[in-house]
């Protein structure tokens, strides 16, 4: 039997929308880094997981990345995805 293709969708504190699919696979969190370099410039960096705890875990690399490449600061947030209609 097929497994049901889905749409899923974070919404960020700041109202960012991001919606993935159609996908058949068991995202349950959306994780996104928002970098300051040091010339001020932004890059963002996003995923899913298919746990809280998985998300979790790139919190620590995060920090690391930062160290290595030298981010005047970054902020890291996590959010649930919601099934959505698409």
């Amino acid at each position: 039997m097929a497994r049901k293709r889905r749409y899923l969708t974070a919404t960020l504190p700041d109202g960012y929308v991001k919606t993935i699919g159609p996908t058949t696979d068991a995202f349950t969190h959306y994780w996104r880094i928002v970098a300051v370099l040091e010339n001020g410039k932004t890059e963002v960096f996003w995923g899913h997981t298919r746990s809280l705890a998985e998300a979790k875990r790139k919190r620590t690399a995060t920090d690391e990345a930062s160290r290595m490449r030298g981010w005047k600061s970054h902020a890291f947030e996590i959010v649930e995805l919601v099934e959505t209609s698409g």
